[in-house]
This record gives structure tokens, sequence and C-alpha cells, in this order.
């Protein structure tokens, strides 16, 4: 028998202990021995829960437990659970979690404590729910130089952007109703500012690269700004507009971003609609290749989270190896990387000639339902002379990077 504990009982912890029950005679089968829930840390009581006997409100109910070889953290947010977590592996017990908050965080220091102890700390559901990329870069492509992985990793950002393409609706009323059906939280800053994508983003980049990357330091913008006008550029030009989360290796180094992309009908992540996630990747030997799910939701989440747990019961005594050092990872200058742009300008397109001209050969675009402007894609350019152009750009909307 192989105890568990799960520390946080909300949508993603009860959701773990549903796949544990649900689908316990196949996951018994694969470990090569039973999983049980025996202990749950939760404020709450929940009385009418198959597990209400299993109920602690104290962490030490779990440290003190011997019999408990595995933790689950669900916790969310970075304290107290980094504090727990850290004491679970102190202890010797074997860690997983779908918490990218601390993993972005603590993530270095975490993995060097499990490594010292011999355990494990796994966090495959931080990042893209129910998608295993995780797994993907730490075991399937590691014979391969991963030189790109690019990915929506964001479900809420990708349902609103959605609803303002299929629907033409404003920004501030797709949150709403994302917010009302539960796809948004009440303060959804991270999400539609872009700061969860770019903490998820951080942590593929570390793990690709086997030294920590800053995720303070990516440079990082939502989507508050995009408009069904946009939109319709978009669609004019054969293309949408999704928010990116880049990390790529090029000749110079390695950079990362999150960003708002046009993206054209060829792009692997063009079709990628509504709470869905993807992440496409490139190696140098794999080639191409895209794994595509719900990168949220309760059971999505938990299935991730036990897939970690099926793995640390088949390695409960050995490190699995998933590492990254807490050496800082030197991206790239953001200024000096090279992209193509599409910009909205207020102006007559008679004269798109002159006003185009600061950004070199430019193609101009029009969309017959929005009178007294238009639209221009650059050719490739970089980020700094991008950006000093457009600043000094009399009647500018909007601007979009182009995905290529």
């Amino acid at each position: 028998m192989i105890n568990v504990a799960i520390m946080g009982y909300g949508t993603i912890g009860s959701g773990v202990a549903r796949v544990l029950d649900e689908n316990a005679p196949v996951i018994s089968a694969r470990v090569g021995d039973d999983i049980r829930v025996k202990k749950i840390l939760d404020r709450r009581d929940f009385p009418e829960d198959p597990h209400a006997d299993c109920f602690v409100k104290d962490i030490n109910d779990i440290l003190d437990d011997d019999e408990i070889q595995i933790v689950v953290e669900t916790m969310g947010g970075v304290e107290p659970a980094h504090t727990f977590v850290k004491d679970c592996l102190m202890r010797g017990k074997h860690v997983t979690t779908s918490n990218k908050a601390l993993v972005a965080k603590h993530g270095p220091e975490l993995l060097a404590i499990a490594k010292e102890k011999n355990v494990n700390f796994l966090f495959e559901a931080s990042v893209g729910g129910g998608i295993p990329i995780i797994r993907t870069i730490t075991s399937a492509v590691t014979a391969d130089v991963v030189e790109a992985v690019m990915g929506i990793l964001n479900g809420t950002t990708n349902y609103i952007l959605t609803k303002i393409e299929q629907e033409g609706s404003e920004f501030s009323d797709v949150l709403k109703e994302a917010q009302e059906l539960g796809y948004a939280e009440a303060n959804p800053t991270d999400d539609v500012e872009g700061y969860d994508a770019c903490r998820k983003i951080a942590i593929l980049t570390s793990l690709n690269c086997g030294r920590n990357v800053d995720f303070e330091k990516i440079y990082t913008e939502g989507i508050t700004k995009v408009t069904p006008e946009d939109m319709e550029y978009a669609k004019a030009m054969g293309r949408t507009i999704k928010l990116l989360a880049v990390s790529r290796k090029v000749e110079e180094g390695t950079y990362a971003m999150v960003a708002p992309y046009m993206l054209g009908e060829e792009h692997p992540l063009y079709s990628v609609h509504g709470v869905f996630n993807a992440v496409f990747i490139h190696g140098n030997m794999l080639d191409d290749a895209m794994l595509y799910g719900r990168g949220a939701g309760s059971l999505p989440t938990a299935s991730a989270v036990c897939g970690d747990i099926v793995d640390i019961a088949r390695n409960l005594d050995k490190n699995s190896g998933v590492f990254y050092s807490d050496e800082e990872m030197e991206l790239l200058d953001f200024e000096g990387i090279r992209n193509k742009f599409f910009v909205r300008v207020r102006g007559d397109v008679n004269d798109a000639a002159n006003i185009t001209s600061p950004f070199g050969k430019c193609e101009v675009v029009t969309c017959k339902s929005l009178e007294g402007e238009f639209g221009f894609m650059t050719e490739e350019m970089r980020e700094d002379d991008f950006a000093a152009a457009f600043e000094k750009l009399e009647g500018a909307v909007s601007r979009y990077r182009l995905g290529n």
C-alpha cells in the first residue's frame, strides 16, 4: 500500500482524489501496488465527502506520519505552499504539485532538496494542465536539442480571444462572461495580463536549458487591448490573434516572451480555440511536434497530477532526475529580437507610402468595414527599431507581432 496526502481540497485537490478512486484498478495495475489517500489538509470540513475521515487541519499530521510517502500540493499561491512542500521534502516525502507560482519562484531550491533527500519533486500539472509537456521535454525528447517551445498556455485568454473573433464581442464583455462560467477568476489579472503564461514559459525554458529563468525578466504583454476591429484586420489577412508564450534558441542565445501574435492559417496553433491549450516544440532531430488538450479544469489537471503520482510510485527509492540548477539563465536582451509586425493607423490609405516609410518596405492592408484607417505589415526588424518608429507614428491605433 502506498499512502498519499493531499494539501488543499479545492477544484484540483478533490479532482486528484476522484481520479485515484475511480481509476484505482488501472492505477494499481500500472504501479504494481494500491494507492490510498490517507490524509487531506484543508481548513474546511467536508462531512459528505467519501474521504471525510481523512481531513486534518495541521500540517504536522502529515509531516509526522511515516506511512505517507507521497504528498500532493494543490493549495495554490507561494505561501504557505512553499514552506509545506519544503518541509515534506526535508522529511523524505515525495511531492507533486500543480502550482506554477510555486515552481516558477522556488523550483531550483525544491528540486535541489529533492535530489539531496533522494526523493522526487514533480510538477507536470503546473504547465498546460492535462497536456504532458514537461514529461515530453524531460523524457521523450532528451536526445534532441529543443530549439523552440511555443504555446497557448492559458485557457482563459484563449477563450476570450476566440469569443472576440467569432462573435465580435468587446474584451470587457467576454471577460465578464468568462468569469460567470468559471473560466476566469474574480481577479483575472494573472491571466489577461499574461503573467500566468509567463510563469509557465519560464518553467519550460528552465527545464529545457537546465538553468533557472527568472520569470520577472521575461517580456510580457496581455490581451486587454485586443479589439474586435483588430480581429477584423486579422480575418482580412487570413489570420487570427493568439496569446503566445515563446522560448527560442537562436545563434546569439535564448530569448523568451509572452505577447499577442497574429497567426496565419498555416501556423500549427492557428486552430486552437476556446479553453484549449497547445504547445508546439521544434527539435533539431525531431523537427516539429505539438501537444493539444485541455489546459485547465479539475479532472484534466488532476490527471496530470496523478500521472506524477504513478511516476513517483514507480521510483519510490530514487530521484527521477528531473532537475535544473539555481544558476540564472541570462536571456537575450528583448530589444534585439527580430520580428515582423502588423500596425493599425488612422490616416488616408493614399498616403500610405509616406506613413509607412519609417518601417521600411511594408505591405498595406485595408478593411472595408473600417473607414479612415488602414493597416500595414512590416518586414522583419529589431524590436527596438520598431518601437522607436511606432512611438513617432501619428494616428497609431494598435500593433501586433506576426507569427511565422
